[in-house]
């Protein structure tokens, strides 16, 4: 079969698409890749795809501020083009906006897995899993997925171990990287760390004085040189930090293609980052990193795909922040993480190959691991696992695993954490009404098909159903599955009484749950 994969995202996401291709081209599908004309680059990384179509997204819409019309025909000559050159059998489209459920549609109507249409232009998603990803998007702090087994479940894989494995670059080009470091650099140099100071947001940054005492100290005590890394966009970001560090550096700051930033991070013996695209790239080409995630950024669901990284979030009760809200804390936590903290994992590292458990003054230290299922998990190393909303995340990924899935839930056979009882207590309250609405709702639908004046309560505590779970910091995001859900099973009584009662196994297990985490 061929098949078209559709991610109309960022450099971190695209790049993150490179396990789902890995297991579609397993199974033997032939598999293109459509992603954003700016981010193609990118997309020569991915060692699966067959064949490559850019999507000139400023282009389109510049043409539609100028005049919808040719809007609407550059749009349908690309999808034409698609069409000619690659004929794909099938839509994998991991991107929920709708411009590109849209185009998804329009290259292939019905046949579209993840996000399209449905013929009378609603939403649709073409499982739970895909609906999950959309939702966890507005509830980043309650995903305990990373995205990469997200994209995987959206298209319909996930089975087994996934493969996080970019295009390396060739000997030649490793070896030019090699050179033009050691050009730069001390003859006294005794290996290269990477040091990506950017992000999407100033909010997201580690401090740049703290990267430049982090050089300073790795120099001094370990001979090692720091990389500086990062878009010309980033440029003020190292003329700052060569005026606070005294120890050398290599400045590559907006100086590197994509293949050359490949090559480059393949010299590294490890790479400090912020949540960046960089960080992933480096992920897929196998190097270790330290990342920092600070503000709406968290390591659960865009951390690292590489097994044995290290996520350091700030230990502090409002991170991760919402998104959409200012810090009333004078972005405390950009501060949080100290350098002698960051210094000690990565000195660590750096002569033993392993980043210790122990005390992570400041953070929440945590080391990437594979779960048995085959998906990304992230295990403390500074003891927080025992943390209230440490311990939620792990209940929600085993039992939103197999709901998610469609498989008969059930408790958990692992030891499960303790919560404080006041967050019990509100638990409790809240799953007890989720289970009283549900038992109302079920019997309201059977008797709103045979009464049409039934039909106004029965919206009513819909609503009043979604609203409980939209207003809770624990089930936010089945608030968004319930919507989901709801609105394509009602014209199919019995299809809503079904998921009706399935939501409603849901709410038993966790209630169940909860009451043994004491």
């Amino acid at each position: 079969m061929r098949i078209l994969l559709q991610n109309l995202t960022r450099f971190g996401d695209l790049l993150q698409s490179q396990p789902t291709l890995a297991e579609l081209a397993g199974a033997g599908h032939e598999v293109a890749v459509a992603c954003l004309e700016n981010f193609a680059g990118a997309a020569a990384l991915l060692p699966e795809a067959s064949a490559l179509f850019p999507l000139p997204g400023a282009r389109f819409l510049a043409e539609l501020d100028r005049d919808w019309h040719q809007a609407l025909v550059a749009i349908s000559e690309y999808a034409d083009h698609v069409s000619q050159q690659f004929a794909p059998d099938a839509i994998i489209n991991l991107t929920p906006a709708l411009a590109a459920r849209l185009l998804a549609r329009r290259l292939h109507g019905d046949a579209v897995q993840g996000f399209s249409l449905d013929p009378l232009g609603y939403r649709h998603e073409s499982s739970l899993w895909a609906t999950f990803l959309e939702a966890s998007s507005t509830r980043r702090g309650l995903s305990p997925f990373n995205i990469v087994d997200l994209f995987r479940k959206a298209a319909g894989g996930g089975q087994g171990r996934g493969q996080f494995c970019l295009r390396r670059p060739d000997a030649q080009e490793q070896a030019e990287s090699r050179s033009r470091l050691e050009g730069q650099a001390p003859a006294a140099t005794t290996f290269f760390v990477g040091f990506q100071l950017g992000a999407s947001a100033a909010a997201r940054q580690w401090p740049v004085d703290f990267f430049a005492r982090l050089g300073e100290l790795l120099w001094e005590q370990l001979g090692a040189v720091p990389v500086l890394l990062g878009g010309a966009g980033e440029k003020a970001l190292a003329m700052r930090y060569r005026d606070l560090c005294a120890a050398p550096s290599v400045d590559l700051i907006g100086e590197t293609t994509l293949s050359q930033l490949a090559a480059v991070l393949c010299q590294l013996r490890l790479l400090v980052t912020n949540d960046t695209g960089t960080m992933h790239l480096a992920a897929g080409l196998d190097i270790p990193c330290a990342a920092v995630f600070l503000a709406t950024a968290q390591p659960f669901d865009t951390g690292p795909y590489r097994e044995g990284c290290l996520c350091l979030e700030p230990d502090m009760p409002c991170h991760p922040c919402p998104f959409g809200t200012a810090c009333p804390h004078d972005n405390a936590c950009l501060t949080a993480i100290g350098v002698e903290t960051m210094f000690a994992s990565v000195a660590d590292f750096c002569q033993n190959g392993r980043f210790p458990a122990g005390c992570y003054p400041g953070a929440r230290a945590w080391l990437s691991a594979f779960d048995a299922s085959g998906f990304m998990d992230l295990y403390s190393l500074s003891g927080h696992d025992a943390e209230p909303r440490a311990a939620w995340l792990r209940l929600e990924r085993q039992v939103l695993r197999q709901f998610l899935d469609e498989e008969p839930l059930h408790l958990a056979t692992t030891a499960v954490p303790v919560l404080p009882e006041a967050l019990r207590e509100s638990l409790r309250g809240i799953l007890g009404q989720s289970a009283d609405l549900l038992r109302l709702l079920e019997g309201q639908a059977v008797l709103a098909a045979r009464t049409p004046a039934m039909k106004s309560r029965f919206l009513a505590s819909w609503e009043r159903l979604r609203t409980l779970w939209l207003h809770s910091p624990y089930l936010g995001v089945l608030a968004y599955l319930w919507m989901q859900e709801a609105q394509e099973a009602a014209p199919d009584l019995e299809r809503l009484l079904t998921r009706i009662r399935r939501f409603g196994s849901c709410v038993e297990i966790l209630t169940v749950s909860v009451h043994r985490m004491c």
